[in-house]
């Protein structure tokens, strides 16, 4: 039997964000308020070369909006980078049904639900891992992924078998692991660019080396 890519809307693995996501659909039962799903390109699975892996939903960003890094300051970055890039098309908008599409492209959270603070714990990181392994056994193409953040860099050595240690992280690096090639970056988040520890030339950067590496 084939282990599910995508969690259950009412998925229990986590149980305190669980709880949180049930809290938030009292408050606002419009929003998406479940395990976000990973965002493809119109072609599907089989369309993507590249996967791009964050940390968790916003709250009232990918939590409301049901598409990762849509609603909230970090798909600003995110988007305009892919768009200059020729990995996305058409028109960012922060709403789930503008017409913005992904060219050989998808993008994941390493946890899908919301975490309280933005702060998934080790544990829900490691459950979540359970979706995480068999989303990447199902793109057939895929050759690179960029992890967004050292947490999401830590849960995606783990992912593709390897330890952290060996493969340390730190902006801009790259790493050969598991026939994949594995890039990071500091996170785009708000936090990381008003205190400049992200700029968009470090940004831009990291995605041109991965441009390049695809051929685009």
């Amino acid at each position: 039997m084939l282990t599910p890519t995508d969690p259950d809307r009412d998925c229990p693995l986590c149980p305190r964000l669980h709880d949180f996501i049930a809290e938030w659909r009292m408050k606002e039962p419009q929003w998406f308020n479940a395990p976000v799903p990973p965002f493809l390109p119109p072609e599907g699975r089989q369309g993507v070369r590249l996967l791009i892996v964050g940390l968790a939903p916003g709250l009232r960003g990918a939590n409301r909006t049901g598409r990762p890094f849509t609603g909230d300051y970090a798909g600003d970055l995110l988007y305009s980078t892919l768009s200059r890039f020729h990995l996305a098309r058409g028109r960012f908008e922060a709403r789930p049904d503008d017409s913005l599409e992904l060219i050989d492209t998808a993008i994941v959270n390493a946890v899908r639900c919301v975490p309280p603070q933005n702060k998934p714990t080790g544990p829900e990181i490691s459950n979540c891992r359970n979706f995480l392994i068999p989303t990447i056994g199902s793109f057939p193409n895929l050759t690179a992924i960029l992890a967004l953040g050292a947490i999401a860099h830590q849960s995606m050595v783990r992912t593709l078998g390897a330890k952290v240690s060996a493969h340390p992280f730190r902006h801009g690096g790259r790493h050969e692991i598991g026939g994949f090639t594995l890039f990071s970056s500091y996170h785009c988040s708000r936090y990381n660019t008003n205190t400049g520890v992200l700029t968009e030339d470090m940004f831009v950067n990291v995605f041109r080396d991965i441009a390049d590496f695809l051929g685009k």
